[in-house]
């Protein structure tokens, strides 16, 4: 196992102070993609390639990429025609990826952004995004929700998510009242037509899809019209159940989301990583923490939370994970307005944690 970092179309100065920091691998975020994205919407294997080669020349991997799906499971229930267009579009994006020597594509099934409620002060001051079912409200998961890209509001004046939805940078990602009602069946049926329509051509070329699963859990009967399937270890298992056999069908394993499943939060992780690692479906790790639970967290520093961080180290060990772990959903703060001091004291205790174990 080790370090790396998520990051959005990184200069060369963030890239060398990832490297600096310790971090082996990188996973570039960026939605769209516009380092290797033409003008008609096309990945460029050639461009691919160069960031690939842009990379390891600060000593590092490129471990993947993000394949932003935007509207494409919730246009499959509602728009097939598009839904059809855009999987052809990702057909090819996973192709190019290959070519260029990308191994590794990440994907969210969020339709709705991932739902949060508002922000609370953690220590210091630092703004906290937290996530209680209770106090849910249209009006706050506009403002306090992450969409693609686009971070929640945190008080700061600066520019509020609701006047982006609808950019680019929200990967298609809509308010819940503008979705219409998902059912669980409608999940399902989504999901199983990305996996129908993109596992294929990844299999061919040899490149892994890795799954995000639904952020957060919600409660029983869905949450404003819409339910999360991939929501708990059983969804979790249901998704592996779709393509069973196949070696490019995974999760990009987010700790903080599975936390989110629970009201024991180290034992689910920790029986999730039991569960998946053997199974060889843990393809990134999101190395994150929360306070708290199902249906009522905060979002931590890795080093303040619930989940026992260094269990799930010795878990990791245990099941023969020996890939990336990435530092996620740090908190906010106008001290550290890009938190990169916030990620590298994450990039930090995690490292300390790798070598105690």
């Amino acid at each position: 196992m080790y370090i790396g970092e998520q990051l959005i179309a990184p200069t060369d100065a963030r890239l060398r102070l990832s490297a600096q920091l310790g971090a082996r691998g990188i996973v570039i975020d960026t939605r769209p993609a516009h380092e290797v994205i033409e003008a008609d919407g096309t990945w460029n294997s050639e461009k691919v390639a160069a960031l690939r080669r842009r990379i390891e020349g600060f000593g590092m991997r490129l471990d993947g990429m993000a394949l932003d799906v935007g509207s494409l499971l919730l246009d499959s229930l509602r728009a097939p025609d598009k839904a059809k267009e855009t999987a052809a579009r990702l057909r090819q994006h996973i192709r190019a990826a290959a070519e260029g020597g990308v191994t590794m594509l990440k994907y969210t099934v969020a339709m709705v952004g991932i739902t949060r409620t508002g922000v609370v002060e953690g220590r210091g001051g630092m703004q906290c995004s937290t996530f209680r079912a209770a106090d849910y409200r249209p009006e706050a998961d506009a403002r306090f929700s992450y969409w693609g890209t686009v971070l929640p509001e945190d008080g700061s004046g600066g520019a509020s998510p609701v006047d982006q939805h609808g950019a680019p940078e929200t990967c298609g990602q809509v308010l819940a009242g503008t979705a219409g009602a998902i059912s669980e069946a409608d999940g399902w049926r989504s999901i199983a037509f990305l996996v129908s329509e993109l596992l294929p051509t990844a299999e061919q070329v040899g490149v892994k899809l890795a799954c995000h699963p639904h952020d957060p859990a919600y409660p029983p009967g869905g949450l404003n019209g819409v339910h999360h399937v991939l929501g708990s270890l059983d969804g979790m298992r249901r998704f592996v159940a779709l393509a069973p056999d196949s070696p490019c069908h995974g999760f990009n394993f987010c700790q903080g989301t599975i936390a989110e499943m629970s009201t024991d939060p180290t034992a689910t992780v920790l029986e999730a990583i039991r569960t998946f690692g053997p199974q060889k479906r843990i393809f990134m790790v999101h190395f994150r923490n929360i306070t708290g639970g199902y249906l009522d967290f905060r979002e931590a520093m890795p080093d303040e939370g619930t989940v026992d961080m260094a269990a799930c180290i010795r878990a990791y060990r245990e099941v023969g994970y020996e890939g990336i772990l990435c530092p996620d959903h740090v908190p906010l703060s106008d001290l550290d307005p890009g938190r990169e001091r916030f990620f590298a004291f994450a990039l930090g205790y995690t490292k300390a944690l790798l070598q105690a174990a």
